[in-house]
C-alpha cells in the first residue's frame, strides 16, 4: 500500500474535505488504495463510510489502478452524432477490455467522458493529455500504437 501520510498530513491541516484529499492520493498514486479507507477516515475525522461513500460516488476516482495509458473516450452528443460507438467497439475489442476496463497488459485503461471540446474534430478522444480527432474504428489502433 501507498505511503499516505505526507498527503493526509497535509490534507489534515486545511479544513477537512473528502473528495479534495482523495482527489489529491488519486493525483499522486494514480488511484485510492480501496484498504486506505480507515486510514483516511481516522486522518480526516470522518468515517469510513464516509469516505467509500464519496469514493463510489465519484466515477473519476478509481479504485484499481489505471494503465500506463489512459484513453478518456467521448460519448458527448457530437461524437455519438458521428457514430464513435462502431470505433468504442472495434477499441474494445481490440484491446479486450470493456469501457471503465484496463487491458490485460495493463497498457490502457479506458474511460468515458461527455465532451473533450474538440467537437468540430468528433469523434474524439483522449490518451494522457492529447486529444485526438476524426478517429474511426478503422484508424483507432493505429493512433495508439506510438502509445508504448
Amino acid at each position: 500500500m501507498p505511503d499516505l501520510a505526507p498527503i493526509l498530513q497535509e490534507c489534515r491541516s486545511s479544513q477537512p474535505n473528502i473528495l479534495a484529499t482523495l482527489q489529491k492520493i488519486q493525483e499522486v498514486f494514480g488511484y485510492v488504495p480501496r484498504d486506505s479507507v480507515p486510514e483516511i477516515a481516522h486522518a480526516l475525522g470522518v468515517t469510513d463510510s464516509d469516505v467509500a461513500g464519496v469514493l463510489s460516488f465519484y466515477h473519476d476516482l478509481r479504485t484499481e489502478p489505471p494503465g500506463r495509458h489512459v484513453i478518456r473516450f467521448c460519448l458527448g452528443d457530437s461524437c455519438l452524432a458521428t457514430h464513435c460507438e462502431k470505433s468504442l467497439a472495434a477499441l474494445e475489442k481490440k484491446l479486450g477490455c470493456k469501457l471503465g476496463g484496463t487491458s490485460k497488459d495493463k497498457r490502457f485503461t479506458i474511460e468515458k467522458v461527455y465532451c473533450l471540446g474538440n467537437c468540430a474534430l468528433s469523434p474524439s478522444l483522449m490518451v494522457d493529455h492529447d486529444v485526438h480527432g476524426r478517429f474511426t474504428s478503422g484508424n483507432v489502433m493505429s493512433l495508439l500504437k506510438d502509445y508504448k
